[in-house]
């Protein structure tokens, strides 16, 4: 059984449902609080042991390579001034320990996920959407890791929602459970609420074979006219090994506003430095 120790980031959406703000700004450095959404997804892989960071980026993202650059400049006047650098140290990676490169088009997240085939090369990988902002402890990235090493093949994270709010998600075909692991016996993209077979839908994060590349390079349309992810993995069910894992924690959907302002709560009232304030105003506001 092969480590996990790469992972795919697909960042180069457009981030339309943000304009303006997303205008000029990654949607990915929107920040929660005090740090960008890109920044608590690299975290959590690097909770999980993963070692290299493999960015899929678009046009106007080089706000992504920078945050993740050293700021000499920056670094140089903080500590001119005596103050603390070591709330800079999360956001560098080296050269060894991350990789950029380019989708030239807007062909779905599965298109993403193969522009980056030539550095996952022959290995089992994680894939990151970042704007699924995964809150718990451990990170859910670590919690699929440790039940990859119980079965291996292909692992999938996913939560459970009410049953009429699944045809906005990928939905599972669920086989036997043991604990927070599931047999998964089939995918389908965005049912319709009648036929869905569960309400355990699929929460952007992914541990996957190589051989999803393989799948992937035929570059069929799926659901959307794109290619999707969903069906190159539902194509590889019952060749492989595949399971879903129960998040044990919170997910915030950052891709919508509404989303987004949970999580900044959320994470705003788990902080001993703003967390007393943040509430008093929050209950003022509600009365």
């Amino acid at each position: 059984m092969k480590p996990i120790r790469k992972a795919v980031f697909p960042v180069a959406g457009l981030g339309t449902r943000f304009l303006p703000a997303t205008k000029a700004i990654p949607k990915e450095m929107l920040p929660v609080v005090d740090r960008p959404l890109i920044q608590y997804a690299v975290d959590e892989a690097r909770e999980a042991g993963i070692e290299q960071m493999i960015f899929v980026t678009g046009r106007g993202k080089s706000a992504i390579e920078d945050h993740f650059d050293i700021a000499f400049e920056l670094e140089k006047t903080m500590s001119e001034r005596g103050k603390d650098l070591s709330v800079l140290e999360p956001t560098r990676l080296g050269p060894g320990n991350c990789a950029y490169v380019r989708q030239q088009e807007p062909l779905g997240l599965g298109h993403a996920i193969w522009c980056a085939r030539d550095i996952v090369g022959d290995e089992p990988f994680a894939i990151f959407l970042p704007d699924e902002f995964m809150h718990g402890t451990p990170g859910c990235m670590k919690q699929m890791v440790d039940a990859y090493h119980k079965v291996g093949g292909n692992l999938i994270s996913v939560l459970e929602v009410p049953h009429e709010q699944v045809s906005s998600y990928g939905v599972i075909t669920p086989g036997a459970q043991d604990g927070p692991l599931t047999e998964v016996r089939g995918l389908v993209e965005k049912p319709k609420v009648a036929e869905a077979p569960s309400n355990l839908i699929v929460s952007g994060r992914y541990i996957l074979q190589p051989e999803v590349m393989r799948v992937l390079e035929r570059q069929e349309k799926g659901a959307g006219g794109e290619i999707q992810l969903t069906d190159a993995m539902a194509e590889m069910i019952g060749t492989q090994s595949f399971h879903a894992v129960t998040f044990d924690g919170a997910r915030y959907d950052c891709g919508s506003k509404a989303g987004y302002i949970q999580a900044n709560l959320a994470v705003a009232l788990e902080r001993p430095d703003i967390a007393e304030e943040v509430r008093a105003f929050a209950i003022d506001l509600l009365q």
